[in-house]
This record gives structure tokens, C-alpha cells and sequence, in this order.
């Protein structure tokens, strides 16, 4: 297609997400949403002067985005917006050379940037710090439980208890733990803090364990909890780079080299616990 056929495409396409995304905003991000999508919209118009054509949106894009407001929240859908921004921005200083009516459009795209990078919505995106917290500790520790408890045991049924009880006191003393230290810390709410922390830890404990309650067989569930570690963590590595702005390979590698790395060691023990007992 078209460079600027495809550019046109991506305006007015953006334009129908940023409408869905200020229509479930709040007041203040929904004014700065609007305005932004009335800019896009301008930014169509500019386009289909210089083709003389009318062009769909890509209805699938508006459809997914809309999707992945509802899943993740706005704050990630918005970040994940900023980054398209950017994208759009070098396709467009390749072409200005061409089209000079770029320019102004060049410069609003990176208006909207930077305001899309100081736009948080607050909710699951606020307590971030309390989520990663509760996911990672379970990641961690249950992959590591796990993995020992089956090579050290032969019973599907008892790993799963034995994890199951291991990981309901766990979540609950990270929950006490986060809401102790956000209340030190002055944290203006330290109970949601805590809840995000505990509610994070258990749906882990809960996915991960699930297995052993299905399968007589330990080593198929375990390996099935390992590959839903591994789904868990590239799910979560996507929100946190998307939303603290980092790399997805960097987020992904740390987290899956930590708990899989535990998860080894957990193994090794586990095996030498089988024979000496």
C-alpha cells in the first residue's frame, strides 16, 4: 500500500481508539483523549487531501485495543498507545522530505507523546509496585515448592495440599507484610496496597496448583504448572514494560530466568530429599 495511503489508515484508526479510550476515562484524561483524537481526526483529513481518497479504519486494531482497556486498564492500553506514537513519528520524518504538509503533523505527534507518557489512571496501574510484588514472590516460591515437592514426593494429590497450604500462608504474610510497610511509608491507602499484594500471590498459588488436583501424574503436573509459569510471566512481563516504559525481552528474560532458576535448584534438592528419605 501507499505509504501515505497506510498513514491515513493508522490516523483514523486512532482516532476511533482514542474515543474508546476517553470514553471510559476519567474527567481529566478524557478532556486531554478527546483532543487528541479531534487531532487525529484532523490529521486523516490532511491526509485524504493529498490522496483524494477515503480510507476504513482497521476496525480489528479498534476492536483489540478496546479489548486490552477492558482486560489490562486504560493506563496500559494508553501506554501502549504512546508507543505507537512513536512509531508513527519515524515513519513520518522518513517522508517529510517527500510531503512538507507533514511537518505540523510531525510536530502534534510528539505533542501527543509526551502527553500520553504523563497520563496514569488510577487503579491496577497505581499499584503496580504491590502487584509485581505478589506476583513475583509466587512465581518464584511456587515454582520452586513445586518443583522440590515432586521430586520429593510421589502423590499428585498431597503436593497440591501441601502447596496449597504453603501458599495461602504465604499470600496472607505478604498481604500483612505490604500493608505494615505501606503504612510506615505513609501510603495514603496501605489495606489496598496489601490486598493487591495478597489477591496477586493467591491467583498465582491457585493456577500453579491446579494441576496436581487433576493429573495422578506429578511430573505431567508440574510440568504443565511450569508452562503456565512461563504464560503468567510473559503476561505480566508485557504490562510491566508497557506501562514502566521498559524493555518486553529484558522484563520477560529477568523474570522467567528467576523462577525457572529457582525452580532448578528446588528440583536438585528435591531429587537429593528423595533419596535420602
Amino acid at each position: 500500500m501507499n505509504p501515505l495511503l497506510e498513514a491515513q489508515k493508522e490516523e483514523i484508526t486512532e482516532y476511533f481508539v482514542y474515543k474508546e479510550l476517553a470514553r471510559r476515562s476519567k474527567t481529566k484524561t478524557r478532556e486531554i483523549l478527546e483532543r487528541i483524537a479531534e487531532e487525529e481526526l484532523k490529521h486523516y483529513t490532511a491526509f485524504k487531501s493529498a490522496t483524494g481518497k477515503d480510507i476504513e479504519p482497521d476496525k480489528l486494531k479498534i476492536r483489540a485495543f478496546s479489548l486490552l482497556s477492558r482486560l489490562f486498564g486504560i493506563t496500559f492500553t494508553i501506554k501502549l498507545m504512546e508507543r505507537g506514537e512513536r512509531s508513527t513519528e519515524r515513519m513520518y520524518e522518513a517522508l517529510k522530505r517527500t510531503y512538507p504538509f507533514l511537518e505540523p503533523i510531525i510536530e502534534e505527534e510528539l505533542k501527543h507523546e509526551r502527553e500520553l507518557h504523563n497520563l496514569v489512571e488510577d487503579g491496577l496501574s497505581s499499584h503496580i509496585g504491590s502487584i509485581i510484588l505478589g506476583l513475583n514472590d509466587a512465581l518464584v516460591e511456587m515454582t520452586g515448592a513445586l518443583t522440590g515437592l515432586t521430586f520429593a514426593l510421589s502423590n499428585s494429590s498431597l503436593i497440591g495440599i501441601s502447596s496449597l497450604v504453603v501458599g495461602i500462608s504465604a499470600a496472607l504474610s505478604m498481604a500483612a507484610s505490604e500493608f505494615l510497610s505501606r503504612r510506615a511509608e505513609g501510603s495514603k491507602n496501605p489495606l489496598r496496597a496489601a490486598t493487591y499484594t495478597g489477591l496477586a500471590y493467591l491467583v498465582v498459588v491457585l493456577l500453579l496448583i491446579a494441576p496436581f488436583f487433576v493429573l495422578n501424574s506429578p511430573k505431567l503436573a508440574l510440568l504443565i504448572s511450569l508452562l503456565t509459569s512461563v504464560i503468567l510471566i510473559g503476561i505480566f512481563s508485557l504490562y510491566v514494560a508497557v506501562v514502566k516504559d521498559r524493555s518486553i525481552k529484558k522484563e520477560f528474560l529477568t523474570m522467567a530466568g528467576t523462577s525457572l532458576g529457582v525452580a532448578f535448584v528446588s528440583f536438585v534438592v528435591g531429587s537429593l530429599a528423595n533419596k535420602v528419605t
